[in-house]
């Protein structure tokens, strides 16, 4: 589907990321351009889904654009408010989560995610805010999206510099602990398009590609060998409602959107 309707490339990720929600029952989302796609999906594409913040809140219904996971918004009108121990305790690590809705500095090949520091770990580029729930989220969320503004080959390495949130893959090569009962990183949707993965120990592969921008492009983007689907599809643009939602509804204040 195309559009007349100007819009920009985080709504156009959000509006995807959205849309790939449909059916999912329980979403465990950080704030940010995460909580941008279930309140859309919750008024487009999935009516019931459930939203669950680190800070405590399930079934969040937030009245107005959360700027942090403590946030008095994203209490009010919630479904239940439990300490941060039960949540990772037993709603998380229960394996009461479908969707984890991440987003990265860096990811790899196969859905490690850093964000940690950029640069070498004593004297790093940039020191980021680190894992926070994402460390529990991954290993522990039936599948994990991952929505990230840039598609360049610093954001998507050959190898992070510094593993935050291992990958299932990751996992198993360490030869310790015990293995996630999650399968991992599934979709990761970029300026450029769409990356997937099936089972947890699969590649990241192009799954789609946005209007106007070819595989060379994404591949050229992509810090190694981007396998391409053999059903790779254009990515629908968003529709005027969904373009609408955002902007007049959901982020009226421009907090996320740019």
């Amino acid at each position: 589907m195309t559009t007349t309707e100007p819009f920009s490339t985080t709504e156009l990720i959000v509006s995807v990321a959205a849309r790939a929600l449909a059916g999912k029952t329980r979403v465990f989302a950080g704030v940010g351009l995460p909580t941008l796609a279930v309140d859309l999906a919750a008024r487009t594409s999935n009516p019931d889904v459930e939203l669950i913040y680190e800070s405590g809140v399930c079934g969040a219904h937030p009245e107005a654009m959360a700027e942090g996971i403590a946030d008095s918004v994203v209490v009010s009108g919630a479904e239940s408010v439990v300490s941060m121990a039960a949540l990772f305790g037993y709603v998380l690590q229960g394996g009461n989560v479908d969707v984890g809705f991440l987003g990265a500095a860096q990811i790899d090949r196969y859905g490690s995610l850093n964000t940690s520091v950029i640069g070498d770990w004593d004297k790093p580029t940039v020191r980021l805010p680190g894992g926070g729930g994402a460390v529990e989220i991954m290993p522990n969320a039936g599948e994990v999206f991952v929505i990230m503004r840039r598609h360049d080959p610093a954001a998507f390495p050959a190898e992070l510099d510094f593993c935050t949130s291992p990958s299932p893959v990751r996992a198993r090569a360490s030869g310790a602990g015990t293995m996630p009962r999650g399968r991992g990183v599934t979709k990761v949707f970029t300026g450029l398009g769409v990356l997937s993965r099936t089972g947890p120990f699969d590649e990241l592969e192009l799954t789609s590609i946005h209007r106007g921008v070819t595989v060379e492009q994404v591949r050229a983007a992509t810090g190694w060998e981007l396998k391409v689907s053999d059903g790779l599809t254009v990515t629908e643009d968003p529709t005027p409602e969904e373009i609408d939602l955002l902007r007049n509804e959901i982020d009226t204040v421009r907090l996320y959107l740019r």
